[in-house]
């Protein structure tokens, strides 16, 4: 049986079910309005978690930085919860951009706010030139189960190219998770828990590239994961 993945809803929502799709999952699109999040982890088999505007910063315990974002109505509360009783219930989860975020976030991590302002000697991670323009590398940690997704994609064992379209990335990793991929400046670019079925994020963008299937691996191996028993 194909497994039901859900995906949060943002404003850019095509790639995201087109990727799920492509990686042999059945997309299902999930609102906050939609209700109560234990009742949604009953009718999908696995979580994607997307893109969007920052994280209110107030979830972490800061005050706002100058160049933060409105956040969207509703979606913290209900992402956060999602990602909790996802984890909780070992639903596989993966967290794209903001998604990496709310999961961090979700466990009490916190962020960097502006990367641009708090991270002297950052490489440009606001790249935005097209959706698939790779911006840097990222080091995958050998071994982490992001780096077993990946093995397709990697070059020289654990290096990759990846687009890049955010200004605030993860700070302090949240207790339980590891940092699995870092960008040659040292921010963190994925985040993953490992003794369960799958749950990881990652800062970048895979499914912009579902139509060349650069990382086609990473969304067939959560597929996988969402089609197994805990």
């Amino acid at each position: 049986m194909t497994p039901r993945i859900g995906i949060t809803h943002c404003a850019h929502l095509a790639d995201y079910v087109e990727a799920i799709r492509r990686g042999g999952g059945e997309p299902h699109v999930i609102e906050p309005a939609t209700g109560v999040p234990a009742r949604v982890l009953d009718t999908i088999d696995g979580l994607l978690l997307t893109g969007g505007a920052d994280v209110d910063p107030a979830r972490y315990g800061e005050a706002r930085h100058p160049s933060g974002e409105d956040a969207e109505a509703g979606r913290d509360e209900f992402e956060i919860a999602l990602a909790r009783l996802a984890v909780e219930r070992d639903v596989p989860v993966l967290g794209l951009c903001r998604g990496v975020q709310v999961l961090n976030v979700a466990f009490g991590g916190s962020l960097v706010q502006d990367i641009p302002t708090q991270t002297p000697g950052a490489l440009a991670h606001a790249v935005a030139d097209t959706p698939i323009t790779c911006a840097h590398e990222v080091w995958v940690s050998k071994g982490s189960r992001l780096w077993q997704a990946l093995q397709e994609r990697l070059n020289e064992g654990d290096a990759c190219e990846v687009n890049s379209r955010h200004h605030q990335a993860v700070g302090r990793v949240a207790e339980g998770f590891e940092a699995s991929a870092t960008a040659p400046d040292g921010l963190v670019e994925a985040i993953e828990r490992p003794e369960l079925r799958f749950c990881i994020g990652v800062q970048w963008h895979p499914e912009n590239f579902w139509r060349t299937g650069e990382f086609r691996c990473l969304f067939e191996a959560f597929v996988d994961a969402c089609s197994r028993d805990a």
